[in-house]
């Protein structure tokens, strides 16, 4: 079961760092842009610690507060359910 959900992670973070090099890219050649929405849906689906990164890394919606306060608050709420679920099934 633990490697089903590392799998959907390592998955779902390939996408979010896809999504957020590629909204990058589009923005320095004018491009059609990724929606917000779409970047922190992906976000939530569990590609937030890899997405939170690469935006560091690439410098990219740095100065966005709805990124850079709603993703790490996207974190802590996923790490409440982890534990929430820990406790739960394991005691």
């Amino acid at each position: 079961m633990i490697y089903v959900v590392l799998i959907y992670l390592a998955v779902i973070s390939l996408i979010a760092v896809t999504l957020t090099v590629s909204d990058k890219r589009r923005a320095v050649r004018h491009r059609y842009r990724i929606s917000e929405f779409t970047l922190l849906f992906f976000s939530a689906l569990g590609g937030s610690v890899a997405m939170l990164l690469t935006m560091l890394l690439i410098r990219h919606k740095t100065r966005h507060v709805k990124f850079m306060v709603g993703i790490p608050v996207i974190i802590i709420l996923q790490l409440a359910i982890v534990f929430v679920i820990w406790k739960v099934f394991y005691g």
